[in-house]
């Protein structure tokens, strides 16, 4: 499949997981209806946590649990291919810890691929007065994913994942072309950084970068910046949302991509 339609879904999540999957169920259901084929949905859409600690009480072991069987369900009710954000899955070793796990379902409700996150927001903001240290309760994945689809090669990651780009040259060199994206980034982070990253990252690679996004202020106080985007291997940005609730969807060519590639072959001119 050369051409298709892909939708990225941006939230405001909040600590009720129920509330959260009924937003996402409506958006996926007006995502399909716009012809959308592949949906990706944002980091930590089926619960945003008064504290840490709530997205710990609700892990779920890989391959049961309510959010799983959620998004099995919906891939398989819409005949779409879903990619769920992420949701707390448990860590064997340990009690007060999940992985951020990203799952992708295929269009029968079958999950074919989990990345776990691999780098994790530890900072510290003095301007804002902002602190965030995600290692308390989130443990690091350490493989990356890239996985064969009808829609290409699509490599998966999250959010605070995107400013370390020898990563996303590692799922080059597995030749993807599409890279998913769910992400919360902050209001202040995303003000600064969020557009140039994520176009950069399509350019460098020359791919397709779907990413969807939080946005607006959560019941713990934190405010997410919004502004999802579907960018193209030439970093034109081909659809995004700014700081509402709702849906994107733009047409991905990937004739178009292995052209350019062809036509611009700068990534066969690297040398170290």
């Amino acid at each position: 499949m050369t051409n298709f339609s892909v939708a990225a879904i941006q939230m405001t999540s909040h600590a009720d997981v129920e509330k959260n999957l009924k937003t996402a169920e409506k958006l996926i259901a007006h995502a399909a209806d716009k012809g959308a084929t592949l949906i990706v949905l944002p980091e930590m859409f089926a619960v945003m946590g008064i504290d840490q600690l709530d997205k710990v009480k609700i892990r779920e072991e890989l391959g049961h649990g309510r959010i799983q069987d959620f998004l099995s369900q919906q891939a398989e009710k819409r005949s779409v291919w879903l990619v769920g954000g992420t949701i707390p899955i448990a860590v064997s070793h340990s009690s007060d810890k999940v992985y951020a796990a990203c799952l992708l379902y295929d269009d029968k409700g079958q999950r074919v691929a989990c990345y776990d996150k691999i780098h994790l927001f530890d900072v510290t903001l003095s301007d804002t007065r902002e602190s965030f240290y995600e290692s308390k309760t989130t443990a690091p994945g350490n493989k990356v994913v890239v996985v064969p689809t009808p829609f290409g090669k699509l490599g998966l990651a999250v959010c605070y994942d995107i400013r370390f780009p020898e990563m996303f040259r590692t799922m080059h060199d597995r030749e993807v072309e599409c890279i998913i994206l769910p992400a919360a980034f902050t209001d202040t982070t995303g003000k600064a950084h969020w557009d140039i990253l994520v176009r950069a990252r399509a350019i460098e690679n020359q791919v397709y970068l779907i990413a969807a996004a939080q946005t607006g202020v959560h019941e713990n106080g934190r405010k997410t910046y919004g502004h999802s985007m579907i960018v193209d291997p030439w970093g034109r940005v081909k659809a995004n949302l700014l700081e509402e609730e709702g849906v994107i969807i733009s047409e991905i060519d990937l004739a178009y991509l292995q052209k350019m590639r062809e036509e611009f072959p700068v990534l066969l001119h690297r040398q170290f």
